[in-house]
């Protein structure tokens, strides 16, 4: 209930982002076309690529809130990490087309004529949308790569913002028209940390690797620690998505375990172990007898 009551609340915050995004999208636009500034436009085109990205993101929660099934034993979860995916190469082909586009009229300037008072206003104005926006998405940011990444490309574009206001005052100043090349240059190098943070998270959870806030050998220790259990092995930790790790190993355990029938109670005891200490909730365990160990060691050899 409370997984899908989370999913809800992440599809009305992406739907107000989307709102937010869509209407700064056509003001800048409109703003660089009047002002012939490259650094609005760029903002814009990175706005583009976030609106894009803002609605995989909703698709992608939409479709990983679909029931598990027959075939989809842990249901669609993974569809945000692939949702987020795609925001990474987004983001990284804008951040080449504005770099170009920079470059090219640092090297050729040409007669550019840029209007300061128009690019400040406009920018102005998608500050404070970006900031509402950023307010809206950030509750769901430490929970959901896919939410992750849909605040990081609203960051950005804050961010953005602030450096088109920063050279529209220089040009309204000085004179300096290249400050708005620079911008862009400056807006280009910080989209590419992002993605890249984006795409090494989604490559962990793709390629299943241990969820980089998991110790496995503290786990190791808090399971050897529980009473009746001699040993662990076999011991599996991966992510379905970000914030679901899931763990699997064996454990060998003291025969009188067996004996008086106290195998619920330890599974009881591991499984709170993990939930409690590790934000685990999905975890299996394969309680074993000690002569059972020794002969699944042959079989693996």
């Amino acid at each position: 209930m409370s997984h899908d009551h989370g999913h809800s609340a992440n599809r009305n915050r992406l739907l107000i982002a989307i709102g937010i995004v869509g209407c700064v999208l056509v003001v800048q636009a409109v703003g660089a076309w009047i002002s012939g500034s490259l650094a609005l436009l760029a903002d814009a085109g990175h706005m583009l690529s976030d609106l894009t990205g803002l609605i995989i993101a909703l698709m992608a929660t939409i479709v990983a809130a679909r029931p598990a099934s027959d075939r989809q034993t842990f249901g669609y979860q993974r569809a945000e990490v692939f949702g987020a995916l795609i925001n990474g190469l987004i983001l990284v082909a804008v951040a080449v087309v504005v770099t170009i586009g920079a470059i090219t009229r640092l090297v050729t300037p040409g007669h550019a004529d840029v209007q300061s008072t128009p690019m400040l206003v406009v920018a102005a104005i998608a500050l404070v949308a970006n900031f509402a926006a950023l307010l809206v998405l950030r509750p769901a940011a430490g929970h959901s790569i896919n939410m992750r990444g849909a605040y990081l490309e609203v960051f950005g574009d804050l961010v953005g913002s602030i450096l088109v206001i920063a050279a529209a005052l220089v040009i309204m100043f000085t004179g300096f028209v290249a400050a708005d090349a620079i911008a862009s240059l400056v807006i280009a190098a910080l989209i590419l940390p992002r993605a890249f943070i984006l795409l090494r998270d989604v490559v962990r959870v793709l390629s299943e690797s241990a969820p980089a806030d998991t110790d496995v050998a503290q786990i190791r220790q808090h399971i050897l620690g529980t009473a009746g259990v001699v040993d662990v092995h076999d011991v599996h930790v991966w992510a379905i998505t970000s914030g679901a790790p899931v763990f699997t190993a064996h454990v060998v355990v003291k025969p009188e375990v067996f004996r008086s029938g106290e195998t619920g109670r330890l599974l009881d005891d591991l499984s709170e172990c993990l939930s409690n200490h590790f934000d685990v909730e999905h975890s299996t365990f394969q309680l074993e007898p000690a002569e059972h160990a020794a002969h699944e060691d042959e079989l693996h050899r």
